[in-house]
């Protein structure tokens, strides 16, 4: 930290954040006897908060987002000359940026046509959604409007996204939801609903998504969504065939494949989508966080040529176009940050980069499953990693959420940011979840994985 704050400037900013700032996710009570916690400051894959505390993160910003690491001065100066040239103008003009970063994005994505732009993950989603609902409309007349989602999935916090969520928590005291979402069974081999392992598994879970497809009728069928690594439901990697088996599915019955790239995006899995490890050929898109490493608001809803084309068949009836609008879409700052925090990941290899590190990440978990019973399974992709605890290995009987907790606290206490599916799941809420920015080095891994080792002698013993 470079000092500028005084003491008595901190203690000024902590009591009008405590009388005035309603924080996310947490609860505020504690703040009557503690103070709330502030970071001041970030440089690389180091934050420090009011007290001055250094911390490495090993969640990218809490919520997997500075995929580049924290002050980077390229990203602030693109967006800071941008804005005095041109700051905003309704998406229904373009922008320089926004063409240019449009064009570099589909470079990146063989296969798709079209980038709609938006402000937030939750946001990009419920685009998707009403271009589903609308091509139902102008194509089916109204029927094919149901989108699929899978248990333990997330896909936002809009009452739209939470009724295509697959974390009953999450959802819990929101309803009643919208209609037209329909889940289906997740999988997670780990947890496996069927005694089945390997590619038996990932072919009985996706033949459990036709399954649902036929008890709804392939005819109300519009879309099915999907995160290609799931994130907050515990950091599931497919098994082996099954995202194979989910598009012949999709293709069988006409079915828009959603995929929700919203955290595996930007180079999170060590390629630029987390899609494009499984062979994917989706229709739509989403996307968010990594886009432009949280230096600036910006999601985006790509489709292929064929979905956007969808909307220019009927020309002459007024209701066929996308009626849409996202007012900071059309915000210059995002597109502006995204372009220079794509040249940052080309430039600087970053890719190659999260591919080394999430496999030494992975080692590391492993060799500390050796020591800690209380690890069931390693799993992830790239620098997307989690490791599963249990109480018994033996029945995989779930480590409580108090227990795994308790263990983030203790790393934390440490000076390491960690994460950990938390009131989300009933009895599952044990994975603690890794997700470092792609600049991260072998110290940093190290580092961040010494800490759970130490966090979990303390806490579990």
């Amino acid at each position: 930290m470079d000092g500028t704050l005084q003491s008595n400037d901190i203690s000024g900013i902590v009591e009008a954040d405590r009388a005035h700032v309603w924080h996310h996710m947490i609860q505020h009570k504690p703040f009557e006897t503690v103070d709330p916690r502030i970071i001041v400051e970030g440089k690389g894959m180091r934050v420090w908060d009011q007290k001055g505390k250094e911390h490495i993160d090993g969640v990218s910003g809490g919520v997997w987002t500075v995929n580049v690491g924290y002050g980077r001065e390229s990203i602030a100066d693109a967006v800071r000359d941008q804005l005095v040239k041109m700051n905003y103008f309704a998406g229904s003009a373009g922008s320089i940026p926004g063409a240019m970063f449009s064009e570099r994005l589909i470079s990146k994505m063989p296969g798709m046509s079209r980038v709609y732009y938006a402000n937030s993950g939750s946001e990009a989603n419920e685009k998707a959604f009403k271009m589903v609902r609308q091509i139902s409309h102008n194509k089916y007349g109204g029927k094919k409007n149901k989108v699929l989602y899978r248990e333990r999935d997330y896909h936002g916090t809009t009452i739209a996204t939470l009724s295509a969520g697959g974390q009953p928590e999450r959802n819990a005291q929101y309803g009643p939801f919208t209609p037209g979402f329909v889940s289906v069974p997740h999988c997670l081999e780990y947890r496996a609903q069927w005694d089945l392992t390997g590619e038996a598994y990932g072919k009985r879970a996706a033949d459990a998504i036709e399954e649902v497809i036929l008890r709804e009728g392939p005819d109300t069928v519009g879309a099915l969504c999907l995160e290609p690594v799931t994130a907050g439901g515990g950091v599931i990697t497919p098994p082996e065939g099954y995202w194979e088996h989910v598009q012949e599915i999709c293709k069988k019955y006409e079915i828009l494949l959603h995929i929700d790239e919203v955290v595996c995006g930007l180079g999170r899995t060590g390629t630029w989508f987390g899609y494009q490890n499984y062979g994917i050929k989706p229709d739509m898109v989403t996307m968010a966080k990594g886009v432009a490493s949280g230096y600036a608001a910006i999601s985006c809803c790509v489709t292929t040529e064929e979905v956007f084309q969808m909307f220019k068949e009927n020309a002459e009836d007024p209701m066929s176009y996308f009626r849409d609008i996202s007012t900071f879409g059309g915000c210059t700052a995002g597109p502006a940050a995204a372009l220079e925090n794509m040249r940052i990941i080309e430039d600087e290899e970053l890719l190659d980069n999260t591919i080394a590190m999430g496999e030494r990440m992975i080692e590391n978990l492993n060799a500390l499953s050796e020591k800690h019973e209380v690890i069931g399974q390693v799993r992830g992709k790239g620098l997307f990693c989690g490791a599963e605890l249990v109480a018994d290995r033996a029945t995989k009987e779930p480590l409580s959420e108090k227990l795994v907790q308790a263990v983030v606290a203790d790393c934390m206490q440490q000076g390491t940011i960690i994460g950990a599916t938390n009131r989300s799941l009933p009895g599952f809420n044990n994975t603690l979840c890794f997700s470092p920015a792609l600049i991260a080095t072998a110290d940093d891994i190290d580092e961040i994985t010494n800490s759970v080792d130490e966090a979990l002698t303390r806490v579990i013993g």
